[in-house]
């Protein structure tokens, strides 16, 4: 039982820090079609192109240990959610193509395609992330075999669009506060305005988000009540997000990401405490749920997985925080 709630947290943890370090490339490119000039585009870019690439590492890992320790569950939320995340994952691919062919021609109708590439590649995996958060809070109809028994349009629900704006909102201030905090002159203050905007969105969508749960999905209240010192968890947030509009408003665009950043860590934490122990809860019959312990690979295999992640996990994060390191400070235009 122990491997299973520590693998349920590992990858909630690398998850996280993937919301958060690829919440800002996606909000960079949600906001840059607002751009005036090719000059601010090329900015936008250069400043998430060093870093993009290795953000997607943390994706591609947690993809990885949920297939490795909890295979029904990779198999149920990639089968019952395979054509949002076949398009959040098409839209990824364009996005990271858009990167490298962008600055291969001086042509202002190349440019132009592959400046929507990147926009819509940003755009709707913003969206999608949120959609599919809010299908795994609601619960999915399942069949005896785990599969889901529902049908694209039933993942379309309201509470499921609510959620993903409120995605969609998060990764726009991600991405506002970093381009404020990254770039120079008129751009950065047209971002402060990206920040301020996509702040207020964020906060009237938490806001209704968190009525919707509390008045309409009671189940999500279960290990609240149990242990109510996790109330803290949602509160974080919300203090973490009137700070992170305080600092917008006071023109302070370091603090503005960083707690922007700790918001969506203590929404993601929110998230594992409300659904845990379950991965995939069914809507129709609760026994039918995949949760981290009927759903796990062997004990052997946590074990063996547990030293590898123990292993390559501080490898990435080493490289992250190098990479990071290497290119702070404001951004030069590159050759976008």
């Amino acid at each position: 039982m122990a491997l299973q709630v520590a693998w349920f947290l590992l990858i909630g943890v690398v998850l996280t820090v993937y919301v958060v370090l690829d919440g800002f490339d996606l909000g960079v490119g949600i906001w840059y079609p607002f751009a005036r000039r090719d000059e601010e585009r090329r900015a936008l870019l250069a400043s998430v192109g060093p870093v993009w690439d290795g953000n997607e590492v943390w994706l591609l890992t947690g993809g990885g240990a949920l297939f490795a320790a909890f295979p029904p569950v990779y198999a149920a939320v990639f089968s019952g959610l395979y054509l949002p995340l076949m398009l959040l994952l098409f839209a990824l691919i364009a996005r990271a193509v858009s990167f490298e062919f962008r600055g291969k021609e001086d042509a202002a109708g190349w440019r132009k395609a592959w400046d929507a590439a990147f926009a819509l590649g940003s755009i709707l995996p913003a969206f999608l992330f949120g959609v599919v958060a809010g299908n795994l809070l609601r619960g999915l109809p399942l069949d005896a075999r785990g599969d889901y028994a529902g049908g694209f349009l039933d993942l379309l629900h309201p509470f499921a669009l609510v959620a993903g704006g409120l995605g969609f909102a998060l990764f726009a201030q991600q991405g506002a506060t970093w381009a404020w905090m990254k770039t120079e002159g008129e751009l950065t203050d047209q971002a402060r305005g990206w920040a301020f905007l996509s702040w207020g969105a964020a906060a009237l969508l938490f806001v209704a988000a968190t009525i919707w749960v509390l008045a309409g999905l009671p189940h999500l209240r279960e290990n609240f009540l149990a242990l109510p010192v996790l109330w803290g968890l949602p509160v974080a947030a919300l203090v973490l997000l009137a700070l992170t509009g305080w600092a917008v408003l006071t023109d302070h665009s370091g603090r503005a990401f960083l707690f922007s950043s700790l918001t969506i860590v203590s929404l993601m934490a929110t998230f594992g405490a409300s659904v845990f122990p379950h991965f995939v809860r069914a809507s129709n019959d609760p026994r039918l749920s995949l949760t981290a312990y009927n759903s796990s690979s062997s004990a052997l295999t946590l074990e063996v997985m547990l030293v590898i992640a123990g292993l390559g996990v501080p490898l990435v994060a080493g490289y992250t925080i190098w990479a990071y390191r290497k290119f702070r400070g404001k951004v030069r235009v590159g050759h976008y």
